[in-house]
């Protein structure tokens, strides 16, 4: 044993995700035993990163797992007192939209689920969500901080296309149908964009958005990818965007951001607090893109960051987090998360900088 007192066995989905590595690194440090579901346990190089965790070697299993594959969660669940949903489907080269991530998305969270409903050792279910569930909608008061209460419309989502968006309000709402008909203790988790370090080797599509703004990749590109991640494909590194799908994004150029060690926690912390129930927005900054990139190209001048984006329509939102606040949780600035996520993108020779932040 590695001198840490440990608190139970959980199981983290898509263990090696971008958010799902920094999870089970943060359950390790806190004494869990991990069981992490991967699609193929025998890659190597894939993995490795998870197996240089701390206290890895000691309370770490990855097992495989399928979202589409009935019962094939079964073996990583069972036994487990908690179980943290973050696997999201792969999207597919080609690009039909309901087959490839809204069905998907719903039949894989209910995959998992239902392998939940099989345990009798669970205690609760923590779902990665997103504030994209409850930001896409034309009906709301810009002067009212949005807050969990609020959900996105399907109808919207629909008719522009917002298939991120969309994916993950059918999937949560899939997710609470289930639990609440079963009985099962769900909580879920509504990250902004989030932004920080890689620890997985490839960099994923949150990842390269952000190494495209600080390349300075055309700003209508950056505009899309911040909005709808599932309309990039990633070559060597550098998300290119399909077309057909611009317009309609350009009017949500004000976005919440929040470090991607604080999502962890925060996973963490709804699951081991008991007072904790429902949604939860997981957000530190909203910003709008001008006031981003005015902020990273002055901390960052050898960067070639745009300093503008062309002047737009865009509506105003803020993000009430007080919820998961008045559980005692606080955020880093928005300076300190784009601080590591750059140092962390230079560190892995995906960027060059010349001077230290300024």
């Amino acid at each position: 044993m590695d001198g840490v007192r440990v608190k139970g066995r959980v199981c983290v989905t898509g263990a090696s995700g971008y958010l799902a590595s920094w999870l089970v690194k943060r359950l390790l440090l806190s004494g869990y035993h991990v069981v992490g579901t991967v699609r193929d346990p025998a890659n190597q190089r894939k993995l490795a990163h998870l197996w240089s965790l701390e206290g890895a070697k000691e309370r770490l299993r990855l097992v495989r797992a399928d979202l589409l594959e009935d019962g094939s969660f079964d073996d990583a669940i069972i036994g487990c007192q908690g179980v943290f949903h973050t696997a999201s489907p792969v999207v597919k080269p080609s690009f039909d939209p309901k087959a490839e991530i809204l069905e998907p998305a719903v039949k894989g969270t209910v995959n998992v689920l239902r392998s939940c409903k099989k345990n009798p050792s669970l205690r609760r279910v923590v779902l990665t969500s997103s504030s994209s569930t409850v930001r896409a909608r034309d009906d709301f008061d810009f002067k009212t901080p949005l807050d969990e209460s609020s959900w996105s419309s399907v109808q919207l989502c629909e008719t522009l296309q917002i298939w991120y968006a969309l994916s993950k309000t059918l999937a949560e709402k899939a997710a609470w149908e289930f639990c609440n008909e079963n009985n099962i203790d769900l909580v879920t988790v509504l990250p902004s964009f989030v932004i920080g370090p890689s620890l997985p080797p490839d960099l994923c599509a949150t990842a390269s958005d952000v190494l495209a703004l600080l390349k300075g990749i055309e700003t209508k590109r950056f505009l899309i990818m911040i909005n709808d991640p599932q309309s990039l494909s990633i070559n060597n590194g550098i998300p290119s965007v399909r077309t057909g799908e611009t317009e309609q994004f350009e009017r949500h150029g004000r976005m919440g951001y929040v470090h991607i060690d604080d999502v962890a926690l925060c996973h963490i912390l709804v699951y081991e607090q008991d007072a904790a129930n429902g949604r939860h927005l997981c957000s530190s900054t909203v910003t709008d893109n001008n006031d981003l990139v005015s902020m990273l190209s002055a901390r960052y001048p050898s960067l070639p960051i745009p300093k503008r984006f062309p002047q737009l329509d865009r509506p105003y939102y803020e993000l009430n987090t007080s919820k998961i606040t008045g559980l005692g949780f606080k955020f880093r600035p928005i300076e300190e998360m784009f601080d590591d996520c750059i140092k962390s993108l230079a560190e892995q020779g995906h960027l060059s900088l010349q001077t230290a932040p300024s």
